[in-house]
């Protein structure tokens, strides 16, 4: 069973990307906002990682980290964060709301799939050694 992947991010390209490239090893469900992304969430639908841009419309990345990490249901999903911002103030921000990476676009798609087989890989670790 393929795990699950949602990625958050207003531009159209960027869901574009990592749909078409994620598609053969995971199920990707795209949202174009933070608030249409809890929604989904609070539907039941859980997935393995979440890839969050940091400025959208609506809800930003900020925004949705901090609600994700407060809701008590989804502050174990590996969370990464996607961002044209490279000042350290920015990534700090976002490790300190609960990210678990964070990745510069423009990226390329082999590292972002890199890293996400990695988070998942220490998921996987870590149920196993309890």
């Amino acid at each position: 069973m393929k795990k699950k992947i949602l990625a958050i991010d207003d531009e159209k390209s960027i869901r574009f990307i990592i749909e078409n490239t994620f598609n053969k090893d995971f199920d990707v469900a795209t949202m174009s906002n933070g608030m249409d992304a809890l929604f989904y969430l609070q539907s039941g639908n859980i997935p393995d990682v979440i890839i969050c841009d940091l400025e959208m419309p609506v809800l930003n990345g900020i925004e949705f980290v901090k609600r994700l990490r407060e809701s008590g249901f989804f502050e174990d999903i590996p969370l990464i964060m996607l961002s044209g911002k490279e000042e350290s103030a920015e990534k700090i921000r976002c490790f300190e709301m609960g990210a678990d990476d964070y990745v510069l676009k423009p990226f390329n798609p082999r590292e972002l799939l890199a890293r996400i087989k990695r988070r998942l890989e220490n998921i996987n670790c870590t149920y196993n050694n309890e």
